[in-house]
């Protein structure tokens, strides 16, 4: 590969993982701004003299252990599950792990020898972007238009697998805020019913634990959600950058088998056999030539 095709490719990996390392950076910001704005919350709520000391309420961490219910548990989970599939997203769809260029140079040294024998077994054992498009065409030699089908089609297949690989993240981050909801409705229901078996006298004590519950659910919802979502539009974007590159380099070898297949005979046009005379017919006689009318006598 050229050094004008590898700027482009080296370029594009140092977006992708400047992209990456934002996200990261961001998401610990908003951990460590909603655990301060929490703390000074609990730190200067209190209205007591000037200068008493203000009753220090329970850290962020502390107030979410202490609601652990199923909606807590799923949500946890479901993180764990989100971390899982960031981290394998982030180590799989890299141009280095996802189309390798020195599986691209030995494919181009195989169909430069003609090699077409061990570039099929080279290809129905790798596992990168390119062979996966090119064995199936290969397999559907000599005829050009069907291998070009059959490897559209596989990378149509392909394509559609690196999606569904980080369409999990987007399911995770749909349902955290649904999660945070059904939390905040189920401690909105423990509050009411404190002030009903209160008869309406219910102390702000005695609300406070349905309350927390419920704003405790939809923070926890959220910080499910937002990575997730944004992992999922960061990836999408590298999935679909990877898969046209891909394709359009399987696309480039394939031509190069072209040219092979059209110098075999028996490939394209049949060939022309000379005409010999069939037994038992008698052979074709040239017409003989008409005389010219001689002129009329005198």
């Amino acid at each position: 590969m050229s050094d004008t095709h590898r700027r482009p490719a080296r370029r594009s990996a140092g977006y992708a993982k400047f992209r990456i390392v934002l996200f990261l950076v961001v998401m610990a910001a908003i951990a460590v701004t909603a655990g301060s704005s929490f703390g000074q919350a609990a730190g200067g709520g209190g209205g007591g003299a000037a200068g008493a000391p203000a009753a220090k309420g329970p850290s962020l961490v502390q107030l979410i252990l202490g609601h652990v219910d199923f909606v807590f548990i799923t949500i946890a989970v479901l993180s764990i599950w989100g971390v899982a599939l960031i981290i394998q997203a982030w180590l799989k769809n890299r141009a280095s792990v996802f189309m390798p260029e020195e599986t691209t140079n030995q494919i181009r040294e195989m169909i430069a020898q003609r090699k077409f024998k061990e570039l099929i077994e080279f290809t129905e054992t790798d596992d990168s972007f390119i062979s996966k498009a090119l064995n199936p065409a290969l397999k559907r030699a000599p005829s050009f238009s069907s291998m070009k089908e059959a490897m559209e089609t596989a990378i149509g297949e392909h394509t559609a697998e690196q999606f569904r690989k980080i369409e999990y993240l987007n399911i995770i981050g749909n349902l955290g805020p649904l999660l945070g909801l059904l939390g905040t409705v189920l401690g909105m229901i423990e509050a009411f019913s404190a002030m009903q078996a209160a008869e309406g006298a219910a102390s702000p004590g005695q609300l406070a634990g349905g309350i927390s519950t419920a704003l405790t659910h939809t923070f926890l919802g959220l910080f499910l959600a937002i990575p997730c979502l944004a992992a999922f539009g960061i990836f999408r974007t590298i999935v679909d950058r990877l898969t046209v590159r891909g394709a359009l380099t399987a696309e480039e070898l394939l031509l190069m088998i072209k040219p092979a297949e059209a110098a075999k005979p028996g490939v394209g046009a049949a060939p022309r056999v000379a005409a010999t005379p069939q037994p038992g017919l008698p052979p074709r006689k040239a017409p003989l030539p008409t005389p010219s009318p001689s002129p009329a006598s005198t």
